[in-house]
């Protein structure tokens, strides 16, 4: 019950992934960055121990389709799921099994996946995946925040979301965004509230955790940004 948007970028090396579904908490269970090899996701009915299979099989220098092949032959559910794999080199493999609930499938363009189940419509992975197309001058982590929106504003899941997430890593081994909405009214609308406050602090946690003594105290840097100590301090 999930829309999802994997997405790298070839210029910067960025790799990531923005979703929103009508269940709690779906950044931790459905999609992850494998460092320096892709992205992939296990949605439907999402396993996380099938997802932690894709990783080990992607670190291993599988391609997407052959851990697309390994998944489906271990998996005795796999019918209810829908999966897709994304590697830096641009290949990928997607699956969207009989039982995931309708409407479900995917759009794959270049450097990306839009893939979804239980939504309105085809329109809302068509409108995600034009609008990653669209916005290939801009950082990865601002393309995914857009296009989770360009899923929503498409009508996402007949009955709302409660959860939402974006996840991007760059060269180092940890990553530059990592935020989440675990439930909301619009959790969405929440994601881009906190985001918006985030993303001017991305350098300042990137340089902190390289050499934590070359950077002054985050109230410091928050004053210079202009920016509040709480995105939701009055």
């Amino acid at each position: 019950m999930t829309f999802t948007i994997l997405g790298f970028c070839p210029k910067t090396g960025k790799a990531g992934f923005a979703q929103s579904t009508s269940t709690p908490a779906v950044g931790w269970r459905c999609s992850d960055v494998v460092l320096h090899r892709g992205i992939v996701t296990v949605q439907a009915h999402a396993d996380y121990r099938q997802l932690q299979r894709a990783k080990r099989l992607m670190e291993s220098g599988h391609s997407p389709s052959r851990v697309l092949d390994d998944l489906r032959g271990g998996d005795p559910y796999i019918e209810y799921r829908q999966i897709a794999v994304l590697d830096l080199e641009g290949r990928s493999a997607v699956y969207t099994g009989p039982k995931a609930r309708a409407w479900a499938g995917e759009v794959v363009g270049d450097d990306h996946v839009a893939t979804g189940n239980v939504l309105v419509g085809e329109t809302v992975v068509r409108s995600m995946s034009e609008c990653f197309a669209a916005r290939g001058g801009e950082a990865l982590e601002d393309r995914l925040m857009a296009v989770l929106e360009a899923g929503r504003d498409a009508g996402g899941q007949p009955d709302g979301q409660t959860s939402a997430a974006v996840v991007v890593y760059e060269r180092h081994e940890f990553p530059i965004v990592n935020l989440r909405v675990d439930a909301a009214l619009e959790p969405v609308g929440e994601l881009r509230r906190i985001y918006d406050w985030f993303r001017p602090l991305i350098p300042y946690y990137v340089q902190r955790t390289l050499d934590p003594g070359s950077v002054p105290p985050m109230r410091t840097v928050l004053a210079e940004l202009g920016l509040r100590q709480n995105p939701y301090a009055g």
